[in-house]
């Protein structure tokens, strides 16, 4: 009958026929570059990837990896991270205006020279305590920009509280 061709092109395609249609020509930093403002991105890989100076603004990303990625230089302005890996990120020099980070592994993060201005360090409510919160143990701040930066139930945050949690 009639249903017989679709139940063979079901048993097709399976996980190895979707990864051959997708762009693999396109790398990382175009993928980013080409997304418009308040796209989602989520659970994509970008460890180890070079997005130096990659100009992206307004993006949400959720539980996207991005260890020992080289972000130096780039433009993340108003983006949200939630739940993100950036443990062992190069960002130094990056713009991070208003950026949002919220249950983010920042640990050994290289934020160095960056700028943070108005950018937001906090947590997700899991429902369950303590998870969801951004840990920035060993990461660096030096020469950072951290006017009107909020931190709220950060670990490893190294600077004084203002007390208006």
């Amino acid at each position: 009958g009639g249903g017989e061709p679709s139940e063979i092109q079901r048993t097709v395609t399976g996980p190895a026929d979707i990864l051959t249609r997708m762009p693999t020509s396109l790398t990382a930093r175009q993928r980013l570059a080409a997304l418009h403002r308040h796209a989602s991105v989520n659970r994509e890989d970008f460890t180890g990837q070079d997005l130096a100076s990659v100009r992206t603004s307004q993006l949400w990303f959720t539980r996207c990896l991005f260890t020992g990625a080289d972000l130096r230089h780039a433009t993340l302005d108003r983006c949200s991270f939630k739940l993100c890996d950036l443990s062992g990120a190069d960002l130094r020099g990056a713009s991070l205006r208003g950026v949002s980070l919220a249950g983010c592994d920042l640990r050994g993060a290289d934020l160095r020279d960056t700028d943070l201005t108005g950018a937001s360090f906090g947590r997700v409510n899991t429902g369950t305590p303590p998870y969801g919160l951004t840990d920035v143990t060993g990461a660096r701040f030096e020469r950072a920009i951290l006017r009107d930066v909020r931190a709220e139930d950060v670990i490893g945050w190294p600077f004084e509280h203002d007390d208006n949690e």
